[in-house]
């Protein structure tokens, strides 16, 4: 799952229309940012392996820290803590922290069983990947609705606001084909770098477009922003 995750982010605005765009892209994609740290600090282990389908290279060998059901319900806590402590906003806080744990809930569906309960504990896994169309429809779908929903909920104040947002939402197409095409990374160490650097463009591309964006309506007892 790439840019189902993403999706979600978009479509969250609705529940969450104070909330910068940045942070809604964090929030279900935080399990991905924190893998390629754990895999650079030898914490967690993947390998490639060669396969026709190109959403089954990567064997995931252990992961534990940042993608368990049980840790990412602890990072979720932790994310929806700091985020309410910031802005005072419950409601928001608790979108986050959904948002954080629904990464387990669509690696679930996608991968094969190796998705862990806990550290340690058994893994589970439906296995859409081992159907590369089906994966690539329920995916695209999803980005559909999730962009019909932010555009239905917010406005653009001005041309970046506009332009700069179908860009973005170019650049995930662009880069979810790319990473469909793209050969397996040379190492490890490429593919944990290329991870950090592709999963701040988007969340900084995200905070910045959204900016430039203001919510169609907020309901009369949401907090103002801090």
């Amino acid at each position: 799952m790439f840019i189902g995750h993403y999706a979600l982010g978009l479509a969250a605005k609705r529940a969450a229309p104070r909330t910068s765009l940045g942070n809604l892209f964090i929030a279900p994609t935080l399990a991905d940012l924190l893998w390629p740290i754990f895999l650079l600090l030898g914490m967690e282990h993947v390998h490639a392996v060669p396969n026709p389908n190109s959403f089954l290279v990567g064997w995931f060998d252990a992961y534990p820290y940042s993608h368990s059901l049980f840790m990412l319900i602890v990072w979720g806590a932790l994310y929806g803590f700091l985020y309410r402590a910031r802005t005072g906003d419950k409601r928001a806080a608790l979108v986050i922290g959904i948002l954080v744990v629904s990464h387990w809930v669509l690696d679930v569906i996608t991968h094969r069983p190796d998705m862990p309960l806990y550290p340690g504990g058994p893994e589970v896994g439906l296995g859409l990947w081992n159907s590369a169309p089906a994966t690539i429809a329920v995916e695209a779908l999803m980005l559909l609705f999730g962009v019909a929903i932010y555009v239905r909920t917010t406005r653009a104040r001005d041309g970046i606001g506009r332009w700069g947002f179908w860009s973005l939402v170019l650049l995930l197409v662009i880069s979810y084909i790319g990473s469909i095409k793209t050969p397996a990374p040379s190492s490890i160490t490429a593919l944990a770098i290329g991870a950090i650097i592709f999963g701040g463009v988007f969340v900084l591309f995200a905070w910045w477009v959204d900016r430039h964006r203001e919510a169609t309506s907020i309901p009369s007892n949401h907090p103002a922003p801090r």
